[in-house]
């Protein structure tokens, strides 16, 4: 018999998420962590006495009634310290010109008509259409509900397009989509990846204090509470195929671990790359998801100010400087997302971080060179980068040059090296409204008791992984019952 009900690769939040449901409904489950800490993009790090997040920056949708606080009350997540952004939440600065943006339905239509009287009806339009996505989110989960979530028509519709055919104004379009940093903007973006990844965040915005970490820690408490096991350093080397299903899960220390089901939080194409040997997984269709292509990475400057230089400000600043918003080129710094960390006294923020888009071209040079020892060319690469994102953000929050105390910078390798993320992929697989089918992929893989989860599949971000969590033990415990367990009225 088998030592576990499931093994869950990987403890990102979709790894935990999963751990959780399972384990609350009776499995044995263990989690294996390739890293020292659980996390992955949830992790936080401490330098110089600060707080500095990894991936994890704000969530929308979290207020009373809303769709996350539903996922998060059942995940057990609403008593970490949460702290509600300002109404005017975000920020949108587009060459010297600034917008601020509001939460609400309504706030959000009517801040946009003040600086575009001319297109009220047509804000009014697309904040309807946004709204109207995102109340229909627990659709999928519904199993009297006849829509295919998979099959659904926005994500075969074009982002792009639907903008251009709503909003006449070229920078009313570029304010709706300034804030959309948090997913890669593309010609062939599919319509509802936009429309409800901003939707949410138009419902309400947060951040946590002391940082994301929070969040995976608060999860591995509860599983390990429900009888979980969690294991970190535990790098998964094989998985290990008997008569069509994956048998055992094989770690690099040549532990080897027996087991009913696999899910796997890591990218697809690496996790096919784990089973060695297979008579189930086709060529052609390891090359399909090995071909299929990738989102940009980041590049994070984790700044240290110098006290009392820079006063926190309770919401995000998107700024751009002669930015093509929907056709990102590399190479080039000229948008960026600033994030305050919330100070634990006083109006001056301790420290911010700045992110910018980087591909993977730009940096994989170094990407074959252990962390550490890649060079002085790669050290002057990320303090170039750095002062192009305090040189950008200066224009907007004065005296940022000088307020600088000490900075720490990341790339999309350091994504790859400690995620295994392809190509240090921000969001994961580029979904393509023109090839729906095959760019937004289901848990199931060919082998039937090999699972996946995690932002590759459906959405990206806290939200769009909750959901696929969802998605992927409903393959295990059936829709009917994940319904029940999340959507039950006491729970709503």
């Amino acid at each position: 018999m088998a030592k576990y009900d499931v093994v869950i690769i990987g403890s990102g939040l979709g790894g935990l998420q999963c751990a959780f449901m399972l384990a609350k409904k009776g499995m044995k489950v263990c989690v294996l962590e390739r890293n020292r800490v659980v996390g992955g993009c949830l992790q936080s790090f401490q330098r110089g006495g600060k707080t500095f997040d990894t991936g994890f920056h704000y969530i929308g949708g979290l207020d009373e009634g809303q769709h996350l606080h539903r996922l998060f009350k059942y995940f057990r997540l609403l008593d970490l310290p949460w702290v509600r952004l300002d109404d005017n939440c975000d920020d949108v600065c587009i060459d010297g010109k600034r917008y601020h943006i509001m939460t609400g339905h309504e706030a959000y239509a009517e801040s946009l008509t003040e600086y575009f009287p001319d297109q009220k009806e047509n804000i009014q339009r697309y904040t309807a259409f946004l709204k109207n996505v995102g109340d229909h989110i627990f659709d999928s989960l519904d199993v009297h509900c006849s829509d295919n979530f998979y099959s659904d028509s926005l994500f075969a519709r074009s982002a792009k397009q639907f903008l251009h055919e709503t909003i006449g104004n070229p920078v009313l379009r570029d304010v709706v989509s300034g804030t959309s940093l948090k997913m890669e903007l593309a010609g062939n973006l599919p319509l509802y990846t936009f429309a409800q990844i901003n939707d949410s965040f138009i419902r309400s915005a947060w951040r946590i204090e002391g940082g994301g970490s929070r969040i995976a820690e608060k999860l591995s408490e509860e599983v390990k509470i429900m009888g979980g096991e969690i294991r970190t350093c535990a790098a998964v080397s094989n998985l290990v195929e008997t008569d069509g299903l994956i048998s055992a899960v094989e770690l690099e220390d040549g532990e080897t671990i027996e087991c009913q089901n696999v899910i796997s939080n890591a990218h697809p194409s690496y996790t096919l790359s784990l089973v060695k040997e297979s008579k189930v997984l086709r060529h052609s269709y390891i090359n399909r998801i090995k071909n299929l292509e990738n989102t940009f990475g980041f590049f994070t400057a984790n700044i240290s100010l110098k006290p009392e230089t820079v006063e926190y400000l309770n919401k995000n600043l998107f700024i751009y400087e002669n930015a093509d918003l929907w056709n990102f080129k590399g190479g080039k710094t000229d948008r960026i997302l600033v994030s305050y960390y919330k100070p634990r006294e006083g109006k001056y923020c301790q420290n911010i971080d700045i992110l910018t888009p980087m591909n993977w071209s730009e940096v994989e040079q170094w990407a074959d060179k252990p962390i550490g020892k890649r060079g002085d060319s790669y050290v002057e690469m990320k303090k170039q980068k750095t002062n192009e994102c305090v040189s950008l953000a200066a224009k907007y929050i004065p005296g940022l040059e000088n307020a600088v105390e000490r900075y720490w910078a990341s790339t999309p390798i350091s994504y790859n090296t400690y995620t295994k993320t392809v190509d240090g992929s921000a969001y994961g697989i580029r979904k393509d409204y023109t090839r729906s089918m095959f760019t937004v992929l289901t848990p199931y893989t060919p082998i039937k008791n090999l699972l996946l989860t995690g932002q590759n599949l459906n959405l990206h971000g806290i939200l769009g992984v909750s959901m696929t969590s969802l998605f992927t033990c409903a393959c295990l415990l059936g829709m009917e019952t994940v319904e029940q367990e999340v959507l039950k009225p006491n729970l709503i």
